[in-house]
């Protein structure tokens, strides 16, 4: 039994967040070393409880921490808008590791928003890092802010989460708070994630429909969906699609794919 058919198992009988929660346990002693290798070596950094990383991101501490998703993103925003005297907003920040790094990337005229459903992740990141206006949100909509404030909105594996009926509905509402002309940016689990497919779910994909694997909680990271482009050109239209970018496999792992929307006028 293969670990796709093994977590297929689990969430068809309600176990899948309990067995996810056993692997983090497991690798928490796993990447022991890791951890106090990165705290020897970085002692003056403050970083999230542990499960809140393994929540978001994995455990590895020096990927969580090194900031190229940070300078990765800057990339990209720079081929549409001026990055200065903006609003840039994190959906979905969850603990910060990617808003965190934005202060050293960007003219400090620019004000940074971080917004995620999990009081707790909130809560740290109010109390550890400056210079990002963070808030609480709902797992449905409306967000706390009022429309058009937004520049740039990015959602980094955050409608990898969430059903149809919210990947509509959230995508409208960060419309709403997005500025005519302004940019998304957000990613997916496009066509290289097809290998964690049953058969049955390949044949859905193939056919341009969203795949969803539920029967957990929605919003966590055991709840997983997979975006075929024709379903992803249907969110977003009649807005633009700037730019797509089709997630590659590396060292065996699927990497998700990008698209980066304008808003229309």
């Amino acid at each position: 039994m293969n670990k796709y058919t093994l977590s297929s198992l689990l969430r068809k009988i309600g176990l899948i967040k309990i067995a996810d929660k056993m692997m983090f346990y497991v690798n928490y002693i796993k990447t022991y070393r890791l951890r106090k290798q990165f705290f020897r070596e970085n002692s003056d950094v403050k970083l999230p409880p542990a499960y809140y990383i393994y929540e978001t991101f994995g455990l590895n501490y020096f990927n969580f921490y090194n900031g190229s998703a940070a300078k990765w993103l800057i990339n990209h925003f720079e081929k549409y808008k001026k990055l200065e005297n903006i609003n840039i907003l994190d959906w979905g920040c969850g603990s910060g590791r990617v808003i965190r790094h934005l202060p050293s990337f960007i003219d400090n005229s620019c004000k940074l928003y971080g917004t995620d459903y999990n009081q707790k992740y909130i809560n740290w990141c109010n109390k550890n890092i400056m210079n990002v206006s963070f808030s609480t949100n709902k797992l449905v909509p409306p967000l706390s802010y009022e429309s058009n404030t937004f520049d740039i909105i990015y959602g980094i594996s955050v409608f990898t989460h969430l059903s149809k009926e919210m990947h509509f509905a959230w995508f409208d509402e960060l419309l709403r708070v997005l500025k005519p002309g302004g940019i998304m940016l957000f990613t997916l689990q496009g066509g290289s994630f097809k290998g964690k497919l049953a058969e049955v779910e390949k044949i859905k994909f193939e056919k341009g429909e969203l795949v969803v694997k539920s029967n957990t909680k929605e919003g966590h990271r055991t709840f997983s969906a997979f975006q075929p482009v024709s379903f992803v050109k249907e969110l977003v239209e009649p807005n633009e699609v700037l730019e797509y970018i089709q997630g590659d496999i590396k060292n065996g792992k699927p990497q998700q794919d990008v698209w980066i929307i304008k808003k229309s006028s």
